[in-house]
């Protein structure tokens, strides 16, 4: 079983390294690092606790909200989907 997992893993990363641009791998390292910018807000939150509440709400919404703008700028950008998105410059 854990041969057939690390075999697709590595298979997925020697695709991913191999047919994917520049700019959507720079774009894939920021929607990582928001995505454990949020984690470790999350996590300090539960541990610490929510004193300042409303500052816990305004950094989370905000990571939540750059990951989801981000994830729509990979899409748009992708060439697999150049059809359906036809307005928008390669750039």
């Amino acid at each position: 079983m854990s041969d057939q997992v690390s075999g697709a893993v590595q298979k997925l990363w020697t695709s991913y390294s191999k047919n994917t641009s520049q700019s959507l791998k720079l774009i894939d390292a920021y929607l990582v690092f928001i995505l454990f910018s949020g984690v470790f807000q999350f996590v300090h939150c539960v541990l610490v606790g929510t004193f300042p509440y409303n500052a816990f709400l305004a950094g989370f919404i905000s990571t939540v909200g750059s990951f989801v703008l981000t994830a729509n700028l990979r899409i748009q950008t992708n060439p697999d989907n150049a059809d359906e998105f036809k307005s928008i410059s390669p750039e």
